[in-house]
């Protein structure tokens, strides 16, 4: 028998999504379907979760004030790292034994200072399977750097370079700050692209190189002030010394690579 004093537990049920917020514009759009597979492509940006790295003002709230703007893309093959290098540069961690692959897009914001001028960088992370390229290439003519990111373990996704670069040239602005990443230089016995082969590849095409690590941390803060200065540089041509940046040294090489170009 219904009894009219007693609590509707239906009504309280609210869905909870793991590492996932809607962001306050969509909660009150419809929630896709598990098996409506057109949700992976049509999928919105999420909110943006607070981060220890991010600074905050006397009064606790999130200080977000900056001088220059850039919107970053991190692109490459499936598995080659994207997402963890993501994590390591915002909130200096290491994404250990998580392999869930990244499903459409989603982005993070940092500011970083440069010379004491704040960059807010809005770094985009994107699904490397062929199934989002669609996607991703309507993200590219608002990105104003592209970090293009290679696992240095995996060969093919080396190869797979010059077909990334070649929709760059595509969709992209032509004036867009283009670095060429290493990812997982710490593999040491694993790795099947040599750092030659790299420098060789980004000197083709006039675009900066590094070797990266996002288990250890190489590199990672060094390619986003890379691609800062570049944006302070673009703000402001006068000055293009600073775009000067250097790399770290490997563990297996302890000369840093050349000066970015």
């Amino acid at each position: 028998m219904w009894n009219p004093n007693s609590m509707d537990h239906r009504q309280m049920e609210k869905r909870v999504i793991v590492g996932r917020v809607r962001p306050t514009w969509a909660r009150n759009l419809p929630e896709a379907r598990d098996d409506d597979e057109s949700s992976d492509v049509n999928m919105m940006p999420q909110s943006d979760p607070p981060s220890p790295s991010d600074q905050w003002d006397k009064h606790g709230k999130l200080d977000d004030k900056y001088d220059v703007f850039g919107k970053v893309m991190l692109l490459g093959d499936s598995g080659v790292g994207k997402t963890c290098m993501l994590v390591r540069f915002r909130d200096g961690t290491f994404l250990a034994g998580n392999y869930i692959s990244t499903v459409g897009i989603d982005f993070r914001n940092k500011v970083v200072a440069v010379d004491g001028i704040k960059v807010k960088l809005q770094i985009w992370d994107t699904a490397g399977q062929e199934r989002f390229r669609s996607v991703t290439h309507a993200y590219y003519r608002d990105a104003h750097a592209l970090l293009l990111l290679y696992d240095v373990t995996n060969k093919t996704s080396f190869d797979n370079i010059r077909a990334w670069l070649g929709e760059i040239r595509e969709y992209a602005q032509d004036d867009v700050v283009i670095m060429l990443l290493g990812n997982k230089s710490d593999s040491g016995l694993e790795r099947a692209v040599r750092r030659e082969e790299g420098q060789r590849l980004a000197r083709e095409y006039q675009v900066s190189f590094m070797e990266t690590s996002a288990k250890t941390g190489l590199n990672v803060e060094a390619a986003f002030a890379h691609v800062a200065r570049a944006l302070v540089v673009k703000a402001d041509p006068a000055d293009p010394a600073r775009l000067a940046v250097r790399a770290q040294p490997s563990q297996e090489q302890r000369s840093s690579c050349p000066p970015c170009s």
